[in-house]
C-alpha cells in the first residue's frame, strides 16, 4: 500500500513538472484524479474492504499510477519530436515543390524524343503534384493546430498523413526523371539490357538442367516462354520509332518470371524434391 501512495505521489510530482514547462496534460490530469478515490479507500484500509481487495486495489493503483507517471516524463519528449516533425516535413514539402518544376521539362524532352506510350502514364504527374503538395500543407498546418492545443494524437496522426502523402508525390516525380534516363541509357544501347535478360535466362536453364537428363517442364516452360518473349521484345525495336519503354517493362517481366523459376527450383532441391 505504501508503494501504491509512493507511485501516485511520484506521478503527481512528474505532472506538476510538466505543467509548469507549459504543457497542459489535462487527459494526464484526469486520470490521476480519477485515482483518487482509489486512494481514499486505499487509506481506509484492510479493516473496511477486506485484505484481498485491498492488495487487489493496492496494485492496481500502483500500476495506473506509474503509467501515468511514465507518459508524464515522456510528454517534453513527445512534444519535441512533433515539433522536429513539423519543421522537417515542412520543409520536405518546399523540397517537393521546387522538384515538381523541374518535371515538366522532363516531359517536354519526353515527348520531344520518345513516341507517347513512353511518358503517357507521367502526364497528370505536375497537377497531382501540385494537388498533393498542397493537401501535405493544410494537413501539416492542421497538426501544427493540433500541436498548439496539445492534442498529441491528433497531431501525431495528421504528421503520419503528411509523410504518407509527400511519400506518393516523390515517387512519382521521381518516376518522370528516372524514365528518362532510362529511356537514353536503353536508346543508346538497348544491348546492354537485352544481354541482362539473356543471361538470367541462361542461368535459370543451367540450374534447371542440373543433375537432370531433361528439365522439369513446369520449369522448362516458363523459361521457354521467356526466351520468346524477349525475342519478340527485341523484334519491337525496329523501326524508327521504337516503344523503348514497352521494351524495358517486358524485359523486367521476363526477369521476374525467371527469378520465379530459379526460386522454385531451390526450394523444391533444398526440400529434397
Amino acid at each position: 500500500m505504501e508503494r501504491a501512495r509512493q507511485t501516485l505521489l511520484a506521478a503527481s510530482n512528474a505532472l506538476d513538472a510538466v505543467r509548469a514547462s507549459g504543457l497542459r496534460a489535462d487527459d494526464l490530469a484526469a486520470r490521476l484524479a480519477a485515482l483518487a478515490p482509489e486512494l481514499t479507500k486505499l487509506n481506509e484500509g484492510a479493516g473496511r474492504h477486506g485484505v484481498p481487495e485491498t492488495l487487489q486495489r493496492a496494485d492496481q493503483v500502483l500500476r495506473d499510477a506509474d503509467a501515468v507517471r511514465t507518459e508524464a516524463e515522456r510528454l517534453p519528449e513527445r512534444a519535441a519530436e512533433i515539433d522536429r516533425r513539423l519543421v522537417s516535413l515542412r520543409t520536405r514539402a518546399q523540397a517537393l515543390t521546387t522538384r515538381a518544376g523541374k518535371v515538366e521539362p522532363i516531359l517536354s524532352e519526353l515527348r520531344r524524343r520518345f513516341t507517347a506510350a513512353c511518358w503517357q502514364d507521367l502526364q497528370t504527374v505536375p497537377a497531382q503534384t501540385a494537388k498533393t503538395v498542397r493537401q501535405a500543407e493544410e494537413k501539416i498546418a492542421e497538426a501544427a493546430k493540433a500541436r498548439d492545443e496539445q492534442r498529441w494524437p491528433d497531431a501525431v496522426s495528421l504528421l503520419s498523413t503528411v509523410r504518407a502523402l509527400l511519400n506518393s508525390t516523390d515517387e512519382a516525380v521521381s518516376a518522370a526523371g528516372d524514365r528518362l534516363q532510362r529511356l537514353n541509357a536503353v536508346s543508346k544501347d538497348p544491348q546492354q539490357e537485352i544481354e541482362r535478360t539473356r543471361f538470367a535466362i541462361r542461368d535459370a536453364q543451367r540450374l534447371a538442367m542440373a543433375g537432370r537428363n531433361m528439365p522439369d517442364p513446369r520449369h522448362a516452360r516458363p523459361l521457354d516462354d521467356s526466351v520468346a518473349r524477349l525475342e519478340r521484345a527485341v523484334a519491337g525495336l525496329e523501326g524508327r520509332h521504337p516503344d523503348y519503354w514497352h521494351f524495358l517493362t517486358e524485359t523486367e517481366a521476363v526477369r521476374r518470371t525467371v527469378a520465379r523459376v530459379v526460386s522454385e527450383i531451390r526450394e523444391e532441391r533444398g526440400a529434397g524434391s
